[in-house]
């Protein structure tokens, strides 16, 4: 798949009643060395910034996430970085109040990013 179709497909998931994280994930389940059930099960508790705490995004969650299983662990703060420096924050609630991007934006972008390494 291309840079967009992973993005599309995760920002598709997102619309369709994933969350951030779980879109993230999800959009690499052909890459993963799980069953998408299982990704989406071991993703669920990441969206909303952990369990709807607002803490770290989903999306970089979910990016750390499809590192840790194909491993690219080693390109994880990499990722985390031009998060950070494209958004200006990796912090949910704070990306929340800061308004610039939509959360299906950032799953997107997020997604796209991943395709980087992968």
């Amino acid at each position: 798949m291309t840079k967009e179709e992973r993005k599309e497909k995760a920002m598709a998931l997102h619309k369709q009643g994933c969350n951030c994280c779980q879109s993230v994930v999800l959009a690499y389940d052909d890459k993963l060395p799980i069953k998408p059930e299982q990704a989406m099960n071991v993703a669920a508790p990441f969206g909303r910034g952990l369990a709807g705490c607002r803490e770290v995004c989903g999306c970089v969650s979910g990016m750390a996430m499809v590192c840790g299983l194909t491993g690219h662990t080693d390109q994880t703060r990499t990722l985390i970085e031009k998060f950070r420096s494209e958004n200006g924050d990796i912090v949910c609630g704070r990306l929340l109040q800061k308004g610039k991007k939509p959360c299906n934006e950032l799953v997107g972008y997020s997604a796209g990013l991943l395709s980087e390494i992968l």
